[in-house]
């Protein structure tokens, strides 16, 4: 029997990707059914590139120096959050009677969990007009990730906000979708143009 070697695809499948659009859908739409804490996690997982299960770390304390340490992986990082976020977590938090650690609290006072956070997102799905198999909270990370390298071009400062051992890690965040790779492609100018004679 012979081994066949698959090379490594260079664009990201765009059926399971979010688009910002449809992030943007997934939040308003939480925030018309009277979601505010949904509405909170997806804003600070999209807008921090942080995984859902270091959400936890992001606490009132976090929120009032406007930055969170993450330890996770028996590696701690540094996450910087943005002063619009923070100041609507401070607000959440004021109204919530939270007053110190995790902002983001089931009823019963625990740290919520990707599977709360799932669940929920799913059941925006239709509202949001978006497909159930975009939605997952990884894909904020990812959608983080892509505008962020797509801003700056940095790849190696992009796997240091994401806490990734190695760049090959992001490079998988940072592709393209394939449609976007074809017209990236067709725009080198490098065919020939056929000018007809008379």
């Amino acid at each position: 029997m012979k081994l066949v070697r698959i090379q490594r695809e260079s664009f990201r499948r765009q059926e399971r990707e979010l688009s910002q659009e449809e992030y943007f859908r997934l939040v308003e739409a939480a925030e018309k059914k009277g979601n505010r804490r949904l509405s909170l996690v997806m804003q600070t997982l999209c807008s921090t590139g942080i995984r859902i299960s270091e959400l936890p770390f992001i606490t009132v304390e976090a929120v009032k120096r406007g930055s969170a340490s993450v330890r996770l992986k028996g590696k701690t990082r540094t996450v910087l959050l943005p002063e619009e976020l923070c100041r609507r977590l401070q607000v959440y938090a004021e109204k919530a009677g939270i007053t110190e650690g995790s902002i983001f609290v089931t009823k019963s006072g625990r740290p919520v969990d990707r599977s709360n956070v799932l669940h929920e997102m799913k059941n925006l799905a239709e509202a949001a007009g978006v497909e159930r198999g975009r939605i997952f909270p990884h894909n904020l990370r990812h959608l983080f990730a892509y505008t962020y390298y797509q801003t700056e071009k940095d790849i190696v400062h992009l796997a240091d906000l994401l806490g990734h051992a190695s760049v090959n890690t992001t490079r998988i965040y940072t592709m393209t979708s394939g449609r976007e790779q074809a017209e990236q492609i067709g725009q080198l100018g490098l065919l020939w143009e056929y000018k007809k004679t008379a």
